[in-house]
């Protein structure tokens, strides 16, 4: 039986993300800062989808790279391999200006957004050689294609810094010869907490016109969740993408948006 680690997992993608794997019949090893979500998503996992896989939860700050060895030997020590590893962990900014944003939350959303990827790899591979197998992922945000948003400079920087490691990564891996498959996923834009809120707890309000873009394009994580771990489950290749929103879906969704129309923001009376 196979097993996946996955970064941030108590909510939002990383546990939709969860819960698909349980139903492929992985081991699943749920880490996150929130101790009270973590135990939450936990036990819902475990009664709410029936497998014989197991689900175990590790609490881990993904800025401290002791924190993620132990989620990696806690995982090993459980299950005794890890096939797959996901970098999900990640947190939004503040939508405002550079020039607006507090450097310490500069360095905190760098440490979780890109460098806690990069430790959380780094960790992952030396278990994966030791172990002759595994598939490494990142995720991918606004910013990796280089896409340019007024409050979104910082949390940009990150992904599009996530998109070229993810990339070196892999042609590491191709130039060692290792039998690790390493790859990116881009979701899109996901209605979550996550887009209306900063450092993962600030709320704020988006902007008219960048809800109407999100109404046109966005979608739940449990959709995108679905094709993304097909994808991953039926992997067996390298250095590879897997894209939920593409070009092609795009513009489909802009030409019929006006007989599609949905509303995420709607509140309710």
């Amino acid at each position: 039986m196979k097993t996946v680690v996955i970064t941030g997992s108590a909510r939002g993608l990383g546990y939709e993300l969860a819960k698909r794997f349980r139903e492929n019949n992985y081991n699943v090893v749920l880490s996150d800062i929130n101790k009270e979500n973590l135990a939450k998503a936990e036990k819902e996992l475990i009664e709410t989808i029936n497998s014989e896989a197991k689900v175990i939860s590790v609490y881990a700050d993904v800025t401290s790279e002791a924190d993620l060895e132990y989620l990696m030997a806690k995982s090993v020590e459980t299950f005794e391999g890890v096939d797959v590893w996901i970098n999900n962990a990640g947190v939004n900014q503040p939508m405002v200006p550079i020039w607006e944003v507090d450097t310490k939350v500069i360095d905190r959303l760098i440490d979780i957004d890109l460098k806690s990827a990069m430790i959380g790899s780094k960790v992952a591979m030396k278990q994966m050689i030791k172990q002759g197998y595994g598939q490494i992922y990142g995720v991918e945000g606004y910013g990796s294609n280089d896409a340019m948003m007024l409050g979104l400079s910082v949390y940009g920087t990150s992904k599009r810094g996530v998109t070229y490691f993810f990339k070196a990564l892999a042609k590491e891996v191709d130039e060692k010869e290792l039998n690790i498959k390493i790859g990116l996923l881009s979701p899109g834009i996901m209605i979550t907490d996550f887009i209306t809120h900063s450092m993962g707890d600030d709320a704020f309000e988006l902007p008219e016109k960048t809800k109407k873009v999100y109404n046109i394009l966005g979608d739940y994580p449990d959709v995108i969740s679905k094709f993304l771990v097909d994808k991953i489950v039926n992997n067996n290749k390298n250095n590879v993408r897997f894209n939920w929103l593409t070009n092609g879906k795009a513009s489909l969704r802009f030409m019929t948006c006006a007989f599609n129309k949905r509303d995420f923001f709607k509140k309710e009376d």
